[in-house]
């Protein structure tokens, strides 16, 4: 299982100077729900609603969604091994939950930040 973090979302649907390998998507793929309203607010800040729309159903309909559960908030309200944004401590305490619960998960994400404190705790990274 790789838990897909939004920079490589976004990454895929705007072309931007990097995009994720094909083999990413034939892993069995899960993200917060955060994600969903990251990428429609970004993809609405740009205008580009009309263009991208399909694109984005399209893609977010190969995610399994990890609802922000209770545990996953009280997760993010705890200390992090390096800093992190909220929204980034919403993700990797969705990842911890998936961990904590059993899961083999391994983390895609261009975010230098959350890449530096998934390493401190152990956090298997998908190569990018």
């Amino acid at each position: 299982m790789t838990y897909v973090e939004t920079s490589v979302l976004l990454a895929q649907l705007l072309a931007e100077d990097r995009c994720p390998p094909e083999s990413l998507w034939a892993e069995t793929l899960v993200s917060s729900r955060l994600s969903e309203y990251e990428v429609w607010n970004r993809i609405h800040t740009r205008g580009l609603g009309d263009s991208h729309g399909e694109s984005v159903r399209l893609l977010l309909g190969r995610l399994r969604w990890l609802e922000m559960t209770p545990m996953v908030l009280a997760r993010a309200l705890e200390p992090w091994p390096a800093p992190l944004r909220t929204l980034d401590a919403l993700h990797l305490a969705s990842v911890e939950f998936l961990r904590a619960h059993g899961q083999n998960v391994k983390l895609a994400s261009y975010d230098e930040r959350v890449i530096k404190a998934a390493r401190r705790l152990s956090i298997s990274l998908f190569t990018l």
